[in-house]
């Protein structure tokens, strides 16, 4: 049995926890006694008593489950076997035996006989967790049930255990950011022990080829973010100035002047521009817009690059509209409508109310779509890769083919150096450095918001 069909039978175990757990807050209500909870707040007590303990063990089984079984598994192995490979590739080769997938060379007896055993664990592994997830799941219900009884304070206790839970989860997400975080900064430290800080955030070439032996000719490597940051500029700015008209212009047509059934239909349409995989804006951008641009600038006798920040930009500005009208659309749409009703009444148009009422009270939330629009810019990939190329170019020229941090860090992950070279731990400059710069828009948005937001009561 497997973990994921043990979850399910303990989710339905609980479910009809739920049921028994609600049913005898009834049976004990019928004594004429007052239960201090409510009969469904019982029946969530026993709902989580029941899963929740489930859920932990199976999760922690998993967890524990690849690195204990390739410990034994290892353990058990002849010397010969063991001196015959790394440890990794070993295991690897074994995993893939027991799959049934594809590996080179003979299989040996002994290989067999591991991989046969490694099999056999992993079956036993999963009866085990399977069998313990149900086990604990049917001892909450054992637990919990026979403590319903008027007296019993059921929804003290449920929400106690949902606050732990709310605690749990945020915990989560912050120990996760305090984790990239520092894993940025202690690879970027790494980097900048080798490449001089200054030589980084103020040169003005980048060319992160480093020799990957000695003698090696044509291997300087030059690592100026300067122009590399320049051009994630420029295209987010080509995008935003596509986006943000567009989005905000159509965000208040659908609150402030469409009919309801054409809002209706209109929004959602819009809206499906946001599902729409990033790769597919990219062959757009390199089939389509950017041989359009092209050919339009030498019609007109101008030097346009095959790919150019322009035509990168300009996908990725359609590419985030229905973020930008999607805010914008819940922004607007928040303002109280008292105030266009006032407005009104004291004699203004509708163009008026808008202009001087609607958008001034909606100012701090339109502020923050624009910068979560900028941070999508900023951190997109694939349009770029595919439409506005991969070396760094210092100009501000959108005709011409320029680069962008999301690029560079792909690129420099993704080539033949070793993982402690500059050019593989420039990916981490890079990434800390982004880190901040969209750090900073947040920051800068929310104390534009503390400023400017308007309280109704």
């Amino acid at each position: 049995m497997s973990p994921q069909t043990a979850l399910l039978l303990a989710l339905l175990l609980a479910s009809l926890g739920f049921v028994a757990g609600y049913r005898r807050a009834w049976s004990v209500a019928g004594s004429r006694k007052p239960l201090h909870s409510l009969p469904r707040d019982h029946g969530l007590w026993v709902l989580l008593c029941m899963l929740l303990p489930a859920l932990a063990f199976t999760v922690l089984g998993l967890a524990v489950e690849g690195p204990l079984i390739d410990w034994l598994l290892y353990q058990g192995l002849p010397e010969s076997l063991r001196e015959s490979e790394e440890r990794s590739l070993l295991l690897s080769r074994l995993g893939n035996i027991a799959a049934g997938g594809q590996v080179f060379g003979d299989v040996s007896a002994a290989e067999q006989a591991a991989a046969d055993r490694l099999s056999a664990m992993h079956r036993w592994s999963d009866w085990l967790i399977g069998g313990g997830a149900i086990a604990l799941a049917f001892g909450g219900g054992l637990f919990a049930l026979p403590r319903i009884n008027h007296r019993f304070r059921a929804r003290n206790r449920s929400e106690r255990i949902i606050l732990a839970l709310l605690l749990l989860a945020s915990t989560i997400a912050i120990l996760t950011t305090a984790g990239v975080v520092f894993s940025l900064l202690s690879e970027a430290l790494r980097f900048f022990a080798a490449v001089n800080p200054l030589d980084f955030f103020f040169g003005l070439k980048w060319s992160p080829q480093t020799a990957i032996r000695a003698g090696q000719v044509g291997a300087e490597g030059a690592f100026g973010v300067v122009p590399v940051l320049l051009g994630t500029l420029l295209i987010a700015s080509i995008a935003l100035l596509v986006a943000v008209p567009i989005g905000l212009l159509s965000a208040i047509w659908m609150v402030e002047f469409a009919p309801s059934r054409i809002r209706s239909t209109a929004k959602p349409i819009i809206e499906v521009l946001a599902g729409v995989p990033t790769v597919v804006y990219g062959f757009f951008a390199a089939v389509t817009v950017g041989p359009a641009i092209s050919d339009l600038g030498q019609a007109l006798g101008l030097e346009v690059s095959s790919e150019s920040a322009l035509a990168a930009g300009s996908v990725m500005g359609i590419m985030i509209i229905p973020y930008m009208s999607s805010l914008a659309d819940d922004v607007i749409a928040s303002v109280p409508q008292r105030l266009r009703d006032g407005a009104m009444m004291l004699g203004a148009t509708q163009g008026e109310t808008l202009f001087r009422v609607v958008l001034p009270a909606a100012l701090p939330g339109l502020l923050s779509a624009v910068v979560l629009s900028a941070s999508r810019a900023l951190g997109e990939t694939m349009i770029v890769v595919m439409a506005a190329g991969l070396f760094a170019n210092l100009t501000l020229n959108p005709l011409e083919s320029v680069t962008t941090v999301t690029v560079q860090i792909t690129t420099a992950l993704t080539g033949d150096q070793p993982f402690d070279s500059p050019t593989t731990l420039s990916a981490f400059a890079l990434g800390l450095t982004l880190f901040f710069i969209t750090l900073a828009l947040n920051l800068f948005a929310l104390r534009v918001m503390e400023r400017w937001r308007e309280r109704y009561d």
